[in-house]
């Protein structure tokens, strides 16, 4: 397999896979309506699958390229650090973050609530709350990307 093809698929499937990240919290942004709300929450769920193949297919191709490629040590700081802050990525989002947005989700989207016009304290608290994470989950996106546009070539 050529190897900067392999460069193209892991480059564009980190992009895609770890991309929602990166506007998560701004779907979840403050001083929204509630209508606005649930169409936010809405478009997050059709946003979820972008993590789930892009990430895998972004860290299959990461292991494989670290086994053809000419990366000396698995230990070098950078791959260390690469794999590191995409599982935490992960352990925030998928740990964190998601099951906030979705007991919120719940709520905002059951239709017995959707006439409603705001949001209760404890919805609130699940709105900052998941927000917070996905800026947390972005935060650690940017040490990723860091770590690898900086990598030794």
């Amino acid at each position: 397999m050529n190897v900067k093809f392999l460069v193209l698929i892991h480059v564009l499937s980190a992009i895609i896979g770890v991309g929602p990240t990166f506007f998560a919290h701004v779907l979840l942004r403050r001083n929204q309506t509630l209508e606005e709300l649930r169409m936010s929450l809405r478009v997050g769920r059709r946003l979820e699958i972008f993590p789930k193949i892009g990430g895998s297919i972004a860290v299959l191709s990461g292991l494989l390229l670290i086994w053809l490629g000419d990366y000396g040590s698995f230990m070098q700081i950078w791959l260390l650090g690469s794999l590191i802050a995409y599982v935490l990525i992960q352990i925030i989002a998928i740990g964190f973050a998601t099951p906030n947005q979705k007991k919120l989700g719940g709520w905002v989207l059951d239709p017995t609530n959707l006439q409603e016009t705001a949001l209760p304290g404890d919805q609130i608290l699940l709105w900052a709350k998941a927000r917070n994470y996905f800026y947390a989950a972005s935060t650690v996106g940017v040490i990723l990307f860091i770590f690898m546009i900086l990598k030794p070539s």
